[in-house]
């Protein structure tokens, strides 16, 4: 368990794992990131990134005998952010207690697209066997999750709820982005004690800048943003339309909402560490405050 305010990247790769000798420097998993605020664990996305979470989950279970509690959000259920769910071993432990929100997709709740993930003969075990308690809930633009000191996320609606809440509340604002195929995804802002950190996986960059995800992500103290892939494959590929960012986006993003620190994310597989490497540094002219996400790139806010 983290104490204070802190962002840990766990896989950071889009479509599929790369394990191998030219990822080592940046890592191979698909998107997981931790975050802990004032001891509350919440989860963003649950790529391949997400097993070697619950194993370190686990060694703290076992090392306290305390129950894991975490609260996980889905940015949508596409492969490479589901992937690591069968494989999280809390979620077989009956003491976890998981909070899993995610939005509907072409009227399809997030609970029967996760179950989907684990439908015999693809997996042997399914979603409905595992023996954590799981509190699965479907998320609009419209609503806001509140997590207090007891670790239970409360749903608020934006424009007919009070969203008062005391100084050690975490606060999830959620902003729907129609910029990806399969039914948009779920950007997430979240606050804590004065600072705040926004995830925009999958999205992709318009003409002029995205205005909504630049209203959405003003004054961050951290923004992790997709770059897949670099100016000329987007353009010469192409790959307009797929739902991905350029770092050149991304930087536009993180200059307009002029926020504290930027990390790209979300890596093509076929990028290798060194030309990782220089789309970073050509980042950084765009965006001094600018790093490439690897594994284990641990922020503290």
């Amino acid at each position: 368990m983290e104490e204070g305010f802190v962002v840990r990247f766990r896989g950071v790769r889009g479509h599929h794992p790369v394990p191998g000798a030219t990822t080592l420097k940046y890592g191979g998993n698909t998107p997981c990131v931790e975050v802990w605020a004032g001891g509350r664990l919440i989860i963003l996305d649950a790529g391949t990134g997400l097993v070697s979470l619950g194993d370190d989950l686990m060694a703290w279970h076992q090392a306290v005998k305390k129950p894991i509690i975490a609260t996980m959000f889905f940015s949508h259920t596409h492969h490479d952010h589901t992937q690591g769910f069968p494989f999280f071993t809390p979620a077989y432990i009956g003491t976890s207690v998981l909070y899993m929100f995610g939005p509907r997709t072409f009227d399809q709740d997030l609970e029967k697209a996760l179950a989907r993930a684990m439908l015999p003969p693809t997996f042997p075990v399914q979603l409905e066997e595992l023996a954590s308690l799981k509190i699965i809930s479907n998320l609009d633009r419209s609503e806001a999750i509140l997590i207090g000191p007891e670790h239970q996320p409360q749903i608020r609606n934006i424009y007919r709820d009070s969203l008062q809440a005391g100084p050690d509340t975490v606060q999830i604002y959620v902003q729907r982005s129609s910029f990806h195929p399969g039914g948009g995804v779920s950007l997430f802002r979240i606050e804590w004690n004065g600072k705040s950190v926004v995830y925009a996986s999958d999205t992709e960059g318009v003409e002029g800048g995205d205005t909504s995800l630049i209203s959405f992500a003003k004054g961050s103290d951290l923004l992790i943003h997709d770059a897949q892939y670099t100016a000329q494959e987007y353009v010469e590929l192409p790959r307009q339309g797929w739902g991905h960012s350029t770092p050149e986006m991304a930087t536009a993003v993180a200059q307009a909402a002029q926020v504290g620190q930027l990390v790209l994310h979300h890596h093509d597989p076929d990028h290798d560490d060194d030309s990782l490497d220089q789309m970073e540094a050509e980042a950084q002219t765009h965006f001094s405050q600018t790093t490439m996400a690897y594994e284990g790139l641990t922020i503290r806010l």
